[in-house]
């Protein structure tokens, strides 16, 4: 809950610069808060809402009654247009990153507690029988009907919110909305600009203080999405685990990121690339980006040093307080 307080008030804080949208939502849905302002009618910002619910319906892994419920219980679906096309897109971005990205994960994830939040570390020998029940390239589908090898469960909670942001944006463009700012908790969706032509400005929250920001990003037309391992962790033995699982070791990623955030085009490609790249580590990332360059990143290291792409660096504004190391990725580094 931290994490969507911090978002909240970033937002509230950059955004609004004396203006009242128009109309506005803020419920609970995909797990987290969200917050719809935009310079539309109340039906407007009520459709982006029943859409981003209806979206929910389909991807949740954890109704059965879902598209992926019924695929984790049956290991076989007829999926929807919506949940097919992520599906596709999601094991797409899963052979991109060379698997950085899986989300056949999920039953390690549920080993770890991180879904019922009865946290425990597994032995080696758990880890490696649910590791032989997981990998992106087992998962088959042809057209809208999905199959997986016996004992897989998915989760698109990777991706779910940027697909989301993706089809907020278009039931926007449909309805003729220009401008607005859409906060689907930690995947934040800047359309237009604001009213006095100003381009949108989003916080990036602190680890150690989520209820503060280190700095912003000035967007428009563009889906920020950030992952970090201070979203949910828990602590035994002395040390931290965070829930962004490693797909090669079935463990916690444990490599220095602290933070990612991702800036392109794309809700889907945002929302994913930010677990990808925080799974890579900072010369994974710097490697990733340099071979693809259709999005920007900014990620922040255990060693307060904050790693920014040049197309990043150009929209970013630290907070005064702060002292992080800066750090800017070029193409020819």
């Amino acid at each position: 809950m931290k994490k969507f307080i911090c978002i909240l008030l970033c937002l509230v804080f950059l955004s609004g610069c004396g203006y009242s949208s128009a109309a506005s939502e803020s419920f609970e849905c995909m797990d987290t808060f969200m917050k719809i302002d935009i310079y539309g009618s109340a039906d407007d910002a009520a459709d982006i809402r029943a859409e981003i619910e209806r979206l929910n319906g389909l991807f949740s892994a954890q109704d059965e009654s879902s598209d992926i419920g019924r695929l984790n219980k049956n290991g076989t679906a007829d999926l929807s247009d919506e949940t097919a096309d992520l599906l596709s897109q999601s094991l797409e971005l899963c052979s991109e990153t060379d698997g950085a990205l899986d989300i056949s994960v999920y039953p390690i994830v549920e080993a770890w507690g991180f879904i019922d939040r009865n946290y425990r570390v597994p032995g080696e020998s758990e880890l490696n029988t649910l590791l032989q029940s997981t990998g992106y390239n087992k998962i088959e589908l042809s057209g809208k009907t999905a199959k997986t090898d016996s004992g897989m469960k998915l989760d698109l909670g990777a991706v779910a919110k940027g697909y989301a942001a993706d089809k907020a944006v278009e039931i926007m463009n449909e309805n003729g909305v220009t401008s607005g700012i859409l906060n689907l908790g930690g995947t934040v969706a800047a359309v237009g600009e604001k009213p006095n032509g100003e381009k949108w400005r989003v916080g990036i929250c602190d680890p150690e203080n989520t209820a503060a920001y280190f700095g912003s990003v000035s967007v428009s037309g563009r889906i920020v999405a950030t992952s970090g391992s201070y979203e949910r962790y828990f602590e035994s033995g002395g040390k931290r685990y965070c829930h962004i699982i490693d797909p090669k070791t079935g463990c916690p990623t444990d490599n220095g990121t602290v933070s990612v955030t991702v800036i392109s085009e794309s809700g889907t490609r945002s929302d994913a690339l930010s677990t990808a790249l925080f799974v890579m580590g900072i010369d994974g990332a710097k490697k990733y980006w340099r071979s693809h360059r259709d999005f920007e990143f900014i990620l922040l290291d255990d060693k307060n040093n904050l790693w920014l792409t040049d197309g990043a660096e150009a929209s970013f504004k630290m907070n005064k307080d702060y002292d992080y190391n800066l750090k800017v990725i070029t193409a020819s580094d």
